[in-house]
């Protein structure tokens, strides 16, 4: 995707460097506004936790939030195959305005195209989200060596709940999907002194969020594997199948850098998820991971992705 992206589509459409690893663009405006795209295909169309609605408003609520700006309008674009039952419609539509009016987002404007069987999988959706910039000061420019990173909750939830749903590996599990809306917490961190940059973890999870940092900042990454938040039934999952629970999307999580002076009294009472699992260094470039044996393995950037999407 990175290459794609880089050597292809970014050139033709003359787009700065510093504008291709950004979430959301601000918009020369007298008014502070940020805007947001995104696509969103999953299979199957619902899980435990969500549904491909669910996930589309939160997806693109999350990248305007995280990029410091509170969300406020959405554009919605459905893509819908020939015959796609009108009850599922239905439970998705409605999935998506309540989800949007519980975030106090109105969706404003979109379009409908039907097209012919087989030639899209059951629905996919397009949305375009706008918010007023709240922070302005988060930025990958601000990172530096030493400075904290911290993540708000258990991760891989969503990846595994999808692959489950599936029922193709003849696994069953408990495990629910962490769709939600990250507003309440990045609006709080926001606020607080010491916030450099903050990501939701979404294709390709925490790993792939830490090779884009420390490649924008030629920077290394310490993490401490026994401080990453992982359910037991995650791992189980990712054990069995060979995969690993770094590289598992989530929709409801934000990784978060900031000066090691920030209050952690301040981030517990914001969230008792929160914590540290690890910090910036200069010592070398790659992304390294300390075992719970005091041994440091290199954490590889992700390649392939398990297929179908998940997000």
């Amino acid at each position: 995707m990175n290459e794609l992206i880089n050597n292809i589509i970014a050139p033709a459409f003359n787009m700065k460097k510093d504008q291709i690893s950004l979430d959301a663009v601000p918009l020369n405006t007298d008014y502070p506004v940020m805007i947001t795209t995104d696509g969103f295909t999953v299979d199957p169309l619902f899980f435990p936790g969500g549904d491909i609605g669910k996930l589309a408003v939160c997806g693109t609520l999350n990248d305007l939030l995280v990029s410091g700006a509170i969300p406020e309008y959405l554009t919605v674009n459905f893509f819908i195959e020939e015959g796609f039952p009108v009850s599922d419609l239905n439970r998705i539509v409605t999935s998506m305005g309540e989800t949007a009016k519980h975030n106090d987002v109105s969706i404003i404007a979109g379009d409908t195209k039907v097209l012919p069987k087989d030639s899209v999988s059951g629905i996919q959706i397009a949305t375009t989200g706008i918010g007023k910039t709240l922070n302005t000061q988060l930025s990958l420019s601000q990172i530096k060596p030493n400075d904290l990173i911290f993540c708000t909750g258990p991760l891989g939830d969503h990846g595994v709940s999808v692959m489950l749903a599936r029922e193709a590996y003849g696994l069953h599990g408990e495990v629910k999907s962490d769709c939600q809306s990250v507003k309440a917490i990045a609006e709080s961190l926001m606020a607080l002194d010491g916030l450099k940059f903050m990501r939701d973890p979404t294709r390709g999870g925490l790993t792939s969020v830490c090779h884009e940092i420390a490649q924008a900042c030629s920077l290394g990454i310490n993490l401490i594997e026994k401080d990453i938040p992982i359910r037991d039934s995650v791992k189980s999952f990712c054990e069995l199948l060979g995969f690993n629970p770094l590289q598992m999307a989530c929709e409801g999580r934000i990784i978060f850098i900031a000066h090691p002076s920030i209050n952690k009294n301040l981030l517990s009472h914001i969230s008792k998820d929160i914590v540290q699992i690890g910090s910036m260094t200069q010592q070398h470039s790659q992304v390294i991971i300390e075992t719970p044996l005091g041994g440091f393995n290199i954490v590889p950037e992700l390649e392939n992705e398990t297929l179908p999407r998940i997000c």
